[in-house]
């Protein structure tokens, strides 16, 4: 087989085509970072890397939603605090009641501070957090509570809140009922993959619960009650009771008593659920630092051995050109010089 001048310069134009390509593609790798350019480079990859980002994405956005619950449960351990604290100094003033030394002057002071803590509790459990009310379950963009001043007595009456308008929602009516369903309803964050918390503390489940002792206790209308004890009447107002002095270091002292022990759980729950929100942040984050250690090694390139790789690349070419010079027979035109 006879080998002409120009096989020999096909075949070199063909050599320098693949190192110039070879050149080009660690050139590309070197300025990018990233082993792969495109699918066809390598589609096993491609696909490896394109779920990691999907799932560190993801893990990203569930460590969005630890710390936004985290927060919204320290709003709420603050305000059952601060509620326990409303309700502790009721029950000193329900025990000072008692005394028989005191007139209807001291009573009237303790129920005008009572009828203040009413206030303060309402205005306590329509705390808002990032524009939601954190006591006011799926229907947290409306207040849970609101308070009614009574004319007749001058007393704090507390209702749950209308969605359309306030201040009493009728929870005997259909509307109503939903509406306090929506009040009443638990509300749940993904933490992680197929993982959800219930991470809210309802109105419902510290206005309406059951005692230690299995009676149903509607701390509504134990106010209600407490107040018109105090003006020594009966629960609902109407009468006068000679034993109202009794019923207020009695039954309304014990239902308090249940009350702050109420709010004492649920005010555990809110912790235990701090403590979780603290070890699935701590679980998301040593996720997503391997995950992201797993793209790194699929993707990027070892730079050290990037750079030997187009060193070398660099010398054939250029080697490969010093070669083809000598090895290419001089053209007819060179011998009439």
């Amino acid at each position: 087989m006879r080998i002409t001048n120009q096989m020999l310069s096909n075949n070199f134009l063909s050599d320098m085509r693949n190192n110039l390509e070879n050149l080009e593609t660690l050139q590309q790798q070197m300025s990018s970072g990233k082993e792969i350019r495109k699918p066809s480079d390598d589609p096993f990859k491609v696909s490896r890397a394109m779920q990691l980002t999907t799932d560190i994405n993801a893990n990203k956005q569930f460590n969005s939603n630890i710390s936004d619950t985290s927060n919204w449960l320290d709003t709420t351990d603050s305000a059952l605090g601060q509620v326990g604290e409303v309700f502790q100094r009721v029950r000193e003033l329900l025990v000072s009641a008692g005394n028989a030394g005191y007139g209807p002057t001291q009573q009237k002071a303790i129920k005008d501070e009572i009828n203040s803590k009413i206030g303060e509790f309402t205005q306590i459990m329509n705390t808002n957090f990032n524009g939601q009310y954190i006591f006011g379950g799926s229907r947290a963009n409306v207040k849970p509570l609101e308070t009614i001043t009574d004319t007749s007595n001058n007393s704090k009456l507390v209702y749950y809140s209308n969605s359309a308008s306030n201040p009493e929602l009728d929870i005997t009516s259909a509307t109503g009922i939903i509406e306090l369903n929506k009040l009443n309803s638990k509300v749940s964050v993904e933490i992680s993959q197929g993982v959800n918390i219930q991470y809210n503390i309802s109105a419902g489940d510290l206005l309406q619960f059951k005692s230690d002792q299995g009676q149903s206790v509607d701390l509504r209308q134990l106010l209600t009650s407490i107040v018109n004890h105090l003006d020594g009447k009966t629960d609902d107002g109407t009468a006068v009771d000679s034993q109202a002095t009794n019923n207020v270091i009695g039954k309304d002292l014990q239902g308090i008593t249940d009350t702050i022990t109420n709010f004492l759980k649920y005010r555990s729950e809110v912790g235990a659920k701090q403590n979780r929100m603290d070890s699935a942040k701590s679980s998301n984050e040593v996720q997503n630092f391997n995950m992201t250690d797993i793209l790194s090694k699929t993707e990027d390139i070892d730079i050290t051995q990037k750079t030997i790789q187009f060193s070398n690349a660099q010398s054939v070419y250029m080697a490969a050109l010093q070669t083809s010079a000598r090895i290419i027979q001089p053209t007819l035109l060179d011998y009439l010089r």
